[in-house]
């Protein structure tokens, strides 16, 4: 006969009972429904019975493990959240270190890097720390060479396989820490690049109703800079795309229904090759007098004359297609 037999049927009885989420707890040889609100974070609290089957918290405070818990334990190390076994087998593939720890539950804060621990499976299956062991001998010497980031334990005696499996953990985490924070810190350089630029084309685009600010604005974006450009004549910009020499740009642009093609300087938007025939009279070669807002203008005067000559066709353009097939048709 146990003292909770001498208890009245009227007196509740309390249990300290480990906690590791969902609806249920469990000990030894029992398993309740939690009712009411759950505890705040995996550990041990205390319980109190109602009815046969049902457990209701019975405060928010983190007890400490029941250390008689259950003769059914496991030694080991806990490291972090992950347990590792005395007698695990250690398999150096970084890729099978996961495969080599498993998950424990309620563990309590402040442990060492080392920590001996013992820990029980309850009766879902999961592990569930229980408390502290005495060091073996060897963790001090881990602990160290952990922090001098040495690669290995070779030459310290005494470390046992589970040791030697805890610190290949330790040090593959603190490794996978180390370059996720490398890649959030590039990401977040990345991220204040991309908002200083767009501030700067924020503050560029004020002054982009002009030349000086559209070239202003093509140092930061030539994409934003040639459509803005365009736009002083209506003109719709289709495609961008680099030169052959480091300082063009290829623009393909839509102006008046035709597809048409020039490139320019990529910093003063200065025309290089217009596309279209711009020489005068006596011969002389004018794409360089314009810049890509004044060329179209230039081109829809040709065309309002019926003068414009297109050397740089564009697929798609359909009055280009037209004039090819006047010219078949007259052969």
């Amino acid at each position: 006969m146990g003292w909770k037999d001498l208890l009245s049927a009227d007196e509740p009885v309390t249990h300290v009972l480990p906690w590791a989420g969902g609806r249920q707890v469990h000990s030894d040889t029992r398993s309740w429904t939690l009712k009411g609100r759950s505890p705040p974070e995996h550990g041990w609290y205390a319980f109190l019975e109602e009815g046969a089957r049902k457990v209701r918290l019975q405060d928010l405070e983190m007890l400490s493990a029941e250390p008689d818990f259950t003769t059914k334990v496991l030694k080991g190390y806990v490291i972090g959240d992950r347990f590792i076994a005395d007698g695990s087998h250690v398999d150096p593939d970084p890729m099978k270190l996961i495969t080599q720890t498993e998950e424990v539950f309620c563990v309590e804060r402040g442990l060492e890097r080392f920590t001996r621990a013992t820990v029980f499976r309850d009766r879902e299956g999961r592990l569930i720390y229980l408390q502290q062991l005495w060091p073996e001998g060897a963790e001090q010497e881990a602990l160290e060479a952990y922090q001098d980031r040495k690669e290995s334990l070779d030459g310290i005696k005494g470390v046992t396989p589970a040791l030697d499996l805890a610190f290949q953990w330790i040090t593959w985490g603190r490794a996978m820490a180390e370059e996720r924070a490398r890649e959030e810190e590039r990401l977040r350089q990345e991220e204040l690049a991309r908002l200083e630029k767009e501030e700067r084309i924020r503050q560029v685009m004020k002054d982009a109703d002009h030349g000086p600010g559209i070239r202003a604005l093509a140092k930061i974006d030539f994409e934003a800079a040639a459509r803005r450009a365009l736009a002083f004549s209506d003109s719709e910009l289709l495609d961008v795309r680099d030169g052959y020499s480091k300082h063009e740009k290829v623009i393909q642009y839509r102006f008046r229904y035709r597809r048409l093609e020039c490139i320019v300087h990529a910093e003063t938007l200065r025309v290089i090759d217009a596309g279209v025939c711009l020489d005068n009279h006596r011969g002389t070669k004018g794409d360089t007098f314009f810049t890509l807002e004044s060329l179209p203008g230039v081109i829809g005067e040709a065309m309002d004359h019926h003068h414009l000559v297109v050397w740089r066709h564009v697929p798609g353009d359909q009055d280009y297609q037209n004039d090819r097939d006047q010219d078949d048709d007259d052969w």
